[in-house]
């Protein structure tokens, strides 16, 4: 009998912790995939974030490192400079990255990096309770903005695809999403674009994923169907798909 799927080696086999509905057990999956992929899980390096991927370490398979909040590409920088063979990711939620590590994904772009940042936005503080993020929505409601995000009050969604577009050092950034089966699909491919590029020592690579988060959304956990429904309309208008930079493909012309 022809086997069909199984499990990435890349992946332990132990129970996750995420919510039901969350988008990040599909995105470990999907990177674990492309590290089997591409051959490279015994010299890949993972970096995990504070954050609900807190215990990302514990689910891959493959030498995993956590330290500080928000510190991932310091992190990175750090691992691959020393180590040059190796592969490295940085695993990133939206208030990890564009809260209190904006400052170090910025200039790991204008340095141009050769590390792959996986970057999950779920629009939210996930972990420590659904407080407002840089991506809250305006009108979104949180912990910390009972009455929904005001423009005047808290600033705007920070769109980081857009903003990191404008680093020269900055080689290759897409948004993606894993709310339906194409997203998924096209999450995929980016993601293993993003460490070809590392492979080919291309530079800093960035995939910003719109992800699931049904608990602290407060949809319903018993229909998925709710926040799915809240990426394709309230977020992907605020934050489109698409690829941002790709210096590569202009390389190529």
């Amino acid at each position: 009998m022809q086997l069909l799927n199984k499990k990435p080696e890349s992946l332990l086999d132990v129970k996750m912790h995420y919510c039901p509905g969350c988008g990040h057990g599909i995105i470990h999956r999907l990177v674990a995939e492309v590290i089997d992929e591409l051959g490279i899980r015994t010299r890949t390096i993972g970096v995990a974030p504070v954050g609900c991927a807190v215990f990302a370490d514990t689910y891959f398979n493959c030498d995993m490192i956590q330290g500080p909040h928000g510190r991932g590409p310091a992190e990175a920088t750090g691992l691959k400079r020393a180590k040059a063979g190796t592969i490295v990711f940085s695993y990133q939620g939206d208030g990890d990255l564009a809260s209190i590590g904006m400052a170090e994904i910025v200039h790991a772009a204008i340095r141009s990096e050769n590390i792959t940042v996986i970057f999950v936005n779920n629009a939210i503080y996930g972990m420590t309770g659904g407080q407002m993020a840089p991506t809250t929505l305006i009108g979104q409601k949180a912990t910390t903005c009972v009455d929904g995000r005001t423009a005047k009050q808290a600033g705007y969604p920070i769109k980081m695809s857009e903003m990191l577009a404008t680093i020269d050092g900055a080689t290759y950034l897409e948004r993606t999403t894993v709310h339906n089966n194409a997203g998924v699909m096209k999450t995929k491919a980016a993601i293993k674009k993003a460490f070809q590029n590392q492979i080919d020592g291309r530079g800093f690579s960035l995939v910003e994923i719109l992800s699931m988060c049904p608990t602290n959304w407060g949809t319903r956990l018993d229909n998925p169907s709710e926040a799915t429904k809240f990426v394709a309309e309230s977020m992907m208008p605020v934050f489109p798909l698409g690829v941002y930079k790709d210096a590569c493909a202009a390389d190529k012309k």
